[in-house]
């Protein structure tokens, strides 16, 4: 199948909207400061609002969150194998331009960064002070995506890193720009059917790739994905309240009856949601939160 045609899931019934989009994404880690720094020296992350022991932080030119870091002294940081829950959360960039600038400052500042082009993306790679995995990325135009056999077609190569900073020009990196968002969220799980019946069946996401060894990916919109789902850290323990971890990530549907259908189907699937004073919320079989919000 090549790019013009339309993939399979395209086809079917969506049953989250087309908007559907991520929203904040909030960490458990170790020493606030220190944190900070991180986020908004390295990665370059705003500072909007912070207590004593926590922080949120967004993109240059909104008010819109995108992180939240809660501390919590003497954690255990992220061993090299990793833990179910987490393997990373995504910031999606709003063009290569800004891909090469940020690839431009990590040079420049001496930080290391794994690198790999997706076909569908091109990727930096980096692990915060706390071992916990950060993306950041920017999407190739959808009219450049394959598809075979009905699946968005995807890879891990090589980056062109020349490519991506000459996409930059002479222009300098100031942080992350307006139009920055939380693109997707990749976790580690042990079960794929478990996860499949977790995000497709009960959230509704559309499954797009299933052909990746051991990951599954799922999204809205004909998204490449949203979520991604891997058994590569299988035999490791879950997160737990002593470690740094993701606390909780949100899910926009738009409005409050895609939110309504989302419980419903959830309870249809077998999933028991919860209504808190934040809104409907539950955790996935592996222990991460999910938050709806319109």
């Amino acid at each position: 199948m090549n790019s013009v045609e339309t993939p399979s899931y395209q086809s079917n019934r969506h049953m989250l909207p087309e908007s559907t989009h991520l929203g904040m994404v909030s960490l458990q880690v170790s020493q606030l400061e220190r944190s900070l720094d991180y986020y908004q020296q390295v990665i370059g992350l705003r500072l909007l609002e912070r207590t004593e022991t926590t922080a949120i932080l967004g993109s240059f030119g909104t008010s819109t969150p995108l992180l939240a870091l809660h501390e919590r002294q003497g954690i255990n940081p992220v061993p090299r194998r990793g833990r179910l829950g987490l393997y990373h959360f995504a910031i999606l960039l709003p063009n290569r331009a800004e891909l090469g600038k940020f690839l431009k400052h990590l040079a420049e500042i001496g930080a290391y960064a794994g690198m790999s082009d997706h076909l569908f993306s091109e990727a930096l790679y980096l692990t915060d002070p706390d071992g916990l995995g950060i993306e950041v990325y920017a999407d190739r135009p959808r009219s450049s995506w394959q598809y075979k056999e009905g699946e968005i077609v995807g890879a891990t190569i090589p980056l062109d890193t020349q490519s991506v900073i000459q996409a930059a020009g002479n222009e300098s990196w100031h942080g992350m720009p307006q139009g920055t968002v939380i693109g997707h969220i990749h976790f580690y799980v042990n079960d794929l059917a478990k996860a499949e019946a977790f995000y497709h069946q009960g959230l509704g996401f559309d499954v797009v790739i299933r052909s990746y060894p051991g990951a599954l990916f799922v999204s809205a919109g004909g998204y490449h994905h949203h979520i991604g789902l891997n058994t590569w850290a299988a035999g490791a323990a879950i997160s737990g309240d002593d470690d740094a971890r993701l606390l909780s990530w949100e899910l926009s549907l738009g409005s409050q009856q895609a939110i309504d259908e989302t419980v419903q189907r959830l309870r249809s699937a077998g999933f028991s949601p919860e209504q808190s004073a934040e809104g409907w919320q539950l955790k996935d079989p592996w222990g991460s939160l999910v938050r709806f919000t319109v």
